[in-house]
């Protein structure tokens, strides 16, 4: 028992930890220390969804449907590109961010972005639902779904400490050369990820 929980916490983190959309968007919430905890939650909760209906035989649908893949595929290159172009606008225009009370995105609008990163984002499914659903069902009996449960703590675990670690970065940011270094690197993110997904 103890062995597929560990097992599918390992195979959750290696998957996660990958530098993408989603976890760009996370640590510079982070970093501003705005609506954490929801997207922390939002996150984790997705992942946990995900990996549970490839475990329950959505993975089984997913690999027969093309067209569904396809056209997320492309809804998400036209997304990532969109806010690569915003995060590049800010990285040009510059402009000291505060950290802790500022105005900036609410938190509907922060939730509906992270919604954007994690379900137009093929390669969610591919991971979560296909790929981890697999690798679960290998398992006899309820091994399956203790190795589903270690992969959802470890996006919970991930994503904490993404999210709430980010504060210990605060004081560089009071730079506004930080912020033109970060979000230019968050633009380069969305501009790759979006031009191989365009790739197929």
């Amino acid at each position: 028992m103890a062995a597929d929980f560990w097992s599918g916490f390992a195979t959750g983190l290696s998957l996660i930890v990958a530098i993408g959309s989603q976890n760009a968007f996370v640590l510079r919430q982070g970093i501003r220390r705005k609506h954490v905890l929801s997207l922390v939650l939002f996150c984790a909760l997705s992942d946990a969804a995900l990996i549970m209906s490839g475990i329950g035989g959505a993975g089984v649908v997913l690999r027969g449907n093309p067209m569904l893949l396809t056209l997320t595929r492309l809804g998400g290159a036209l997304f990532l590109a969109g806010y690569g172009a915003l995060a590049a606008r800010r990285a040009w225009r510059g402009g000291q961010m505060q950290l802790a009370n500022g105005s900036g995105t609410t938190q509907l609008r922060a939730l509906a972005i992270c919604f954007g990163f994690t379900f137009l984002n093929p390669h969610v499914y591919l991971d979560t639902v296909v790929l981890l659903g697999s690798l679960a069902n290998q398992r006899p009996g309820p091994g399956r779904w203790i190795f589903g449960w270690g992969a959802c703590a470890a996006s919970l675990c991930w994503f904490s400490a993404l999210g709430f670690g980010a504060r210990l970065l605060g004081p560089v940011f009071e730079r506004t050369s930080a912020w033109r270094v970060l979000d230019s690197s968050i633009a380069l993110v969305m501009f790759l990820m979006a031009g191989l997904l365009l790739a197929g």
